[in-house]
């Protein structure tokens, strides 16, 4: 069973998400146990104060080391992967989420106001993710992001595993168009090709759509996958 600690000023912000979808699934399967815990526990005075002002002046309160320190190490074992959610970390990506899943005990550290104290990125975790170039107020919707992400991909957590598969990114293209009941919506229909039963015909139908939607949509993607084929296109 995968096991993953929270750490956050804000741990109510988990309770209704962690009770919905795929989360609640994969907890009462008991692919996983998901844990929050408040820094604010391990604050050092009656105030539980965790920010302070930064040292050499400028805008903003930073997280201090002691309270995120004093966390971690409450449940951090010798399998822990210790993360923090930051605006400077490496991009996360569905390469990611396959990297993690992999790991028995994720230690996820939220980030709040205008940064945290450097020596937590220096002397206590093991990775530093963002999940865009985008600012949000905390890392607790980041968690949530990565969380999702990382436990479909446990062996379980979804029903059908080739949905899984084939999801966009998992080939290194975005995923091909889907079409259901009714046949003739409207006046548009489905392709023709996904209604002759002919899966071989179906199958080279997807690739060529992927790779078109994604030569459109994301020419970063296509070009990595490209070059991943030894740059054939098509």
């Amino acid at each position: 069973m995968m096991r993953i600690h929270i750490i956050t000023v804000f741990p109510e912000y988990f309770e209704s998400p962690l009770r919905l979808g795929i989360l609640r699934v994969a907890q009462e399967k008991e692919l996983v146990k998901i844990n929050t815990i408040n820094l604010r526990d391990f604050a050092d005075d009656s105030y539980r104060t965790v920010d302070d002002y930064p040292f050499g002046g400028g805008s903003g309160m930073i997280l201090k080391p002691e309270p995120i320190f004093k966390a971690t190490e409450s449940v951090r074992e010798k399998d822990s992967y210790v993360i923090l959610l930051s605006p400077k970390g490496r991009l996360f990506t569905q390469e990611c989420a396959l990297e993690l899943s992999a790991k028995p005990h994720l230690i996820f550290i939220c980030g709040r106001y205008k940064d945290v104290d450097e020596r937590v990125r220096e002397h206590l975790i093991d990775d530093e993710i963002s999940i865009g170039d985008y600012i949000l107020a905390g890392g607790e919707a980041a968690a949530l992001v990565i969380l999702e992400a990382v436990i479909r991909l446990l062996e379980g957590a979804v029903g059908n595993k080739e949905s899984v598969a084939t999801d966009s990114f998992m080939q290194g293209l975005l995923d091909a168009p889907y079409y259901t009941r009714p046949q003739d919506f409207r006046g548009f229909k489905v392709p023709e090709v996904l209604l002759s039963g002919n899966h071989q015909k179906i199958a080279e139908w997807r690739k060529t759509q992927a790779l078109k939607l994604t030569k459109e949509r994301r020419p970063d993607l296509y070009e990595k996958f490209l070059k991943s084929k030894g740059g054939i296109d098509g």
